[in-house]
């Protein structure tokens, strides 16, 4: 049959089909092996080193220093003979003569405050890791080279694979005041009031580098950005403070009968039975009576811990602490909180529950929590380290504090015990692909943020929040997958975007099942080890059974953002029409293909003529009928009636409207079509069509929609779930918004009023 009528809006798209993003990631991935599958597993002939430590180390509240002394044992569990080992000696990025001032970049402004000039002057404090000694067990020294943040410990003699070696390290530094513009993760707040000191203890010993089946010695510089790859192990430190001190650490306490208080004891005792709200181990009111006066005499806390790549610690006599237990599988967490009497009331409401809440909601996309303690320490930062992390999140003075303090505290909160899991224990190397921890971290921070609240607020995760970023433009944006140190926008392509194509993946492209599964899976298979980005690519397409190469090629290896567009709609519809039927709507297209003002102007103005005038004159001009139904017409009609089948004289008569919609991919990634049809009636129905139907034309996609009811218009990605950066091309017909501008008074008549001359403008600067 023929069709009887469209509405198109034409646009014509003609640029080269390459195919290339459907393509397999093939030689961009490392090949598999027998230490890491094609499935993205560890192989049957996966290793990783190990390196234990037993240190003693003393904190010195006069002159804010420290010194140690360590005892590492490190296991060769490769496959190779180590010459060397290579140690990191991270604090050394802040010393004077470090390349992280020599690499940034500086200008000067018109106005410039004192800390902009002292990042460009950099300073001439004495910071860095002094190395006093490095010596075999018989006392002998062995030779190190120190390159920069960097040391090269050469051994006496080759460690084989299998073998142990141990050393030992004498080491001091002093420690910095991290609220200055030197900054950073660890060092300490001053507070003026009291004269105290606040200490988060990070990067504060020599770490063992990593060596890897896949990288070898990852010894890349510390510059600031790119954070850590990191050798698990086995802990026992002794920490001297003062004796007025608290401390909080990685690891299990084991000397608290020494180190608290019978009060405190007690307390502590009761906590480890307490699931449901914090018990406070120190008060507010105990903590400021040791703020008053300074413990001369010290006291050694004892930590141990298992299997953890990091410790860090935290000390000063201004805690408060508090503690509760949680539940994670056969084991019983202490969820445990460290905070100043600036913190409250914010930190004793929330900061423990955050904590329990954040273990609780990982644990059921990941595994159970291992280790036994997590630790939250407000230190008007962020950063984590093995059960510890310092966070931000102070109210006001007078206690007060508004909804972005307070959803920003918990936010930072779950974000960084959450990054127990990634990379604490799922052992990322930070130091080459940010993502890895902050991108998976910050996604599940987003789900356990939503967890918390319905309407929380969360700033990363859905996709429409990540397109002013993709919008960027093309010059300040880099691919994922790109080193720490080399991104321009490092928040949004380091954090954001990964979260949220994760989101994308489980809400769009995959659905939650399945990259529930999935993601799971990944998890466990690698807890405890190194994963690189390929095990996670094959991981997740491997227990998912989706083929995922084209998206992580546009998200991960690109930078084209998401920008499709209905370009056209045309509307079809099956034509049933009798003979008589069909010559009337002809008609009615021929007189109004005829009509024209100057026709409309002349039946009103013009007298009629005789001949107009005589009903049969007229009859005799006008006495052939092109719309006038021929027997010829009937016997057609009934002859095409006859040969249908009862099938298609239904389809025929079904009342179907055809949709004829053509997408333009103007972006250059290549998403799910999801398409809303809002019908004359009222209804609405949604359509998700795969991206692989960009597959053969990755530019330009027709597709026909068979609609029992009529459409009133069309929406695509209704509820924003592709990052579309350009929304105002989704719609058919194409709705507008307007741009706001705004009225106000001219000052003086004539002259225009300046910016500056409008009273909200100026409302607002007060």
């Amino acid at each position: 049959m023929g069709l009887l009528f469209s509405f198109p809006a034409t646009a014509q798209w003609t640029e080269q089909n390459h195919a290339e993003r459907f393509e397999q990631l093939g030689t961009m991935l490392r090949s598999p092996n027998v230490y890491r599958t094609a499935s993205g597993a560890p192989g049957h002939m996966y290793w990783q080193q190990k390196a234990d430590h037993e240190i003693e180390v003393e904190l010195n509240d006069e002159n804010q220093s420290i010194k140690g002394w360590q005892k590492v044992t490190y296991y060769n569990n490769s496959p190779d003979p180590l010459k060397y080992l290579w140690i990191q000696l991270d604090q050394n990025e802040r010393a004077a003569d470090s390349n992280t001032p020599k690499i940034a970049e500086s200008s000067i402004n018109p106005r410039m405050n004192l800390r902009q000039l002292e990042n460009i002057l950099w300073h001439d404090q004495d910071l860095g890791f002094k190395i006093l000694s490095v010596k075999d067990l018989s006392g002998n020294d062995i030779p190190v080279t120190i390159v920069k943040t960097m040391m090269r410990v050469d051994l006496p003699q080759v460690l084989q694979p299998g073998e142990q070696t141990e050393f030992t390290v004498d080491w001091t530094f002093n420690i910095h005041d991290r609220m200055s513009f030197i900054g950073g993760r660890p060092g300490y707040e001053y507070f003026e009031k009291d004269g105290n000191y606040l200490y988060t203890m990070a990067e504060w010993f020599p770490r063992m580098a990593v060596y890897s089946d896949f990288e070898g010695w990852q010894h890349k510089e510390f510059v600031g950005r790119g954070e850590f790859a990191l050798t698990f192990g086995d802990y026992k430190v002794k920490i001297t403070v003062p004796a007025d001190h608290m401390v909080g650490s990685t690891g299990v306490l084991q000397n608290a009968e020494e180190v608290l208080s019978s009060t405190e004891l007690e307390r502590w005792n009761r906590a480890q039975t307490s699931f449901d709200n914090p018990v406070i181990i120190r008060t507010q009111a105990e903590a400021e009576r040791l703020e008053k006066q300074k413990a001369r005499d010290k006291k050694t806390w004892v930590f141990h811990a298992e299997n953890v790549r990091d410790f860090a610690w935290t000390s000063s006599r201004k805690f408060i602490w508090d503690a509760m237990a949680v539940k994670q599988g056969g084991n019983d967490v202490m969820a445990m909180s460290y905070y100043a009497k600036e913190a409250n009331p914010l930190w004793e409401q929330y900061s423990t529950r955050v904590v329990a809440h954040t273990l609780k909601s990982y644990a059921a996309r990941t595994f159970d929590y291992p280790y036994p303690v997590a630790i939250s320490v407000e230190a008007t930062n962020g950063m984590e380290y093995p059960m510890i992390c310092f966070n931000y999140g102070r109210p006001d003075a007078d206690g007060t504090y508004s909804d972005a303090i307070k959803y920003g505290m918990i936010s930072v909160i779950i974000h960084e015990v959450g990054h127990n899991f990634f990379p604490m224990i799922v052992n990322s190397d930070e130091r080459q692909w940010s993502w890895m921890d902050e991108g998976l971290n910050t996604f599940l921070q987003y789900l356990a943020e939503q967890e918390w609240d319905r309407d929380y607020p969360s700033r990363r995760g859905p996709a429409h929040k990540i397109a002013p970023y993709m919008a960027s433009e093309r010059y300040l944006l880099e691919p994922i997958m790109t080193n720490s140190e080399n991104i321009i926008q490092f928040g949004p392509n380091a954090y954001a975007k990964p979260a949220t194509a994760l989101n994308i993946l489980r809400e769009t492209v995959m659905g939650r099942e399945l990259f529930d599964f999935a993601f799971k899976e990944y998890s466990e298979r690698w807890m405890f080890k190194h994963p690189t980005p390929e095990d996670f690519f094959r991981t997740m397409e491997d227990a998912s059974g989706v083929d995922l190469d084209w998206f992580w090629r546009g998200w991960f290896f690109g930078t084209d953002p998401v920008d499709i567009s209905i370009e056209s709609v045309n509307w079809y519809k099956l034509d049933n029409r009798t003979p008589a039927q069909k010559k009337a709507d002809e008609q009615k297209i021929a007189e109004r293909e005829a009509a024209h003002i100057g026709q409309e102007r002349n039946i009103k103005d013009i007298p009629q003529t005789e001949v107009e005038a005589d009903p049969a004159t007229r009859d005799f001009y006008n006495s052939y009928n092109p719309f006038s139904v021929t027997p010829e017409d009937e016997k057609a009609y009934k002859d095409f009636m006859d040969r249908l089948s009862q099938k298609e004289k239904d389809l025929l008569n079904s009342g179907l409207n055809f949709y004829e919609i053509n997408f333009r991919n103007i972006g250059g990634l290549v998403m799910p079509l999801i398409i809303q049809f809002n019908y004359t009636d009222g209804t609405s129905e949604v359509e998700r069509i795969p991206a692989q139907i960009w597959r053969l034309n990755e530019w330009e996609v027709t597709k026909v929609f068979a609609k029992k009811k009529e459409v009133k218009n069309i929406v695509l990605d209704p509820y924003r779930e592709t990052a579309d950066i350009d929304e105002s091309n989704n719609y058919w017909p194409r709705a507008f918004t307007p741009s706001r501008f705004e009225l106000f008074k001219s000052a003086g008549g004539v002259r225009g009023a300046s910016m500056g001359d409008n009273p909200m403008k100026r409302a607002r600067r007060r």
